[in-house]
């Protein structure tokens, strides 16, 4: 075993002891007097676990969160996984994405037009002026789930498969940290931005929860640094910027992918960082 550091005897090193064994580090703690030693068994461990030891000692927040996923039913071993009972809202979501996507599908049915933005074949949408003019005989006639139905629509069980995966893991921490109310507003708010953004710019064929799992990956990284509660890579967000820049080029399509709800991606994305201004609830569990 390797010292790595002397602390006074009344700092509570419970919880971060418990959190470095989830992580797999194996240490011990050891008492000297009026103080008490972090022992490392492996050297290369020492600055990592020093900088996290810094964090948890100096900033309240983040002691909290340590603190959740280490006592937690949604923490297996320091890991993000809830179960159905935990995130029911988000499980609701991916359920109406598969089943719509089963009735419609994959959006080759007749019944898909009435889910996307406006109707394709009562309009005519080619330029931008018709768009606008579609849309708004579309909500003179009262038709206002069209801006949050294109969700569901999906072409393809990979893109389900996809969405549905990255929903639940960043939706389910923001239901149960957040609440059910919060992750409403946030569906919402950014479906509409996301939605209206690629009808205007493309018109009415596209589909997918594409926008508000990239609306909600945004609002969990930006609220993230005011209150820490949320778990997931950071390099995730990396991914998905370089990934959204990638579907701005002729690259997808010459690799047989198809093309992406490009528009979607980047309104869900900055109403996500928009919303994330919201202060963080009081509560941080769904009641």
């Amino acid at each position: 075993m390797y010292r790595v550091k002397q602390l006074p005897a009344d700092t509570d090193l419970g919880t971060f002891s418990q959190w470095l064994k989830h992580q797999g580090v194996s240490h011990r703690i050891s008492e000297e007097g009026d103080s008490q030693v972090l022992w490392l068994e492996d050297p290369a461990h020492s600055e990592p676990v020093l900088a996290a030891l810094e964090q948890y000692l100096n900033r309240p927040e983040l002691r909290d969160a340590v603190s959740e996923s280490v006592h937690s039913p949604v923490f297996v071993n320091g890991r993000w996984q809830p179960s159905p009972r935990h995130a029911p809202m988000v499980l609701a979501l991916i359920a109406v994405a598969v089943l719509v996507s089963w009735f419609t599908g994959l959006g080759r049915e007749t019944l898909s037009a009435t889910l996307m933005y406006v109707d394709p074949r009562d309009f005519d949408w080619q330029t931008f002026p018709q768009r606008v003019d579609a849309l708004s005989h579309t909500l003179a006639q009262g038709q206002f789930w069209r801006w949050l139905t294109p969700d569901f629509l999906h072409f393809s069980w990979s893109h389900v498969l996809f969405n549905s995966v990255m929903l639940w893991f960043l939706g389910s921490q923001v239901e149960w940290f957040d609440g059910r109310m919060r992750l409403g507003i946030l569906v919402v708010g950014i479906s509409l931005v996301s939605n209206t953004l690629q009808y205007l710019v493309s018109g009415p064929l596209f589909g997918g929860l594409s926008g508000v799992v990239y609306g909600i990956l945004a609002y969990c990284w930006l609220s993230q640094q005011r209150k820490a509660r949320f778990q997931f890579p950071p390099a995730l967000v990396i991914f998905s910027l370089v990934w959204m820049v990638i579907g701005f080029t002729p690259l997808p399509e010459w690799l047989g992918i198809g093309s992406m709800a490009n528009e979607a991606h980047l309104g869900g994305f900055i109403a996500g960082l928009a919303l994330a201004i919201l202060p963080p609830p009081a509560k941080n569990k769904p009641a």
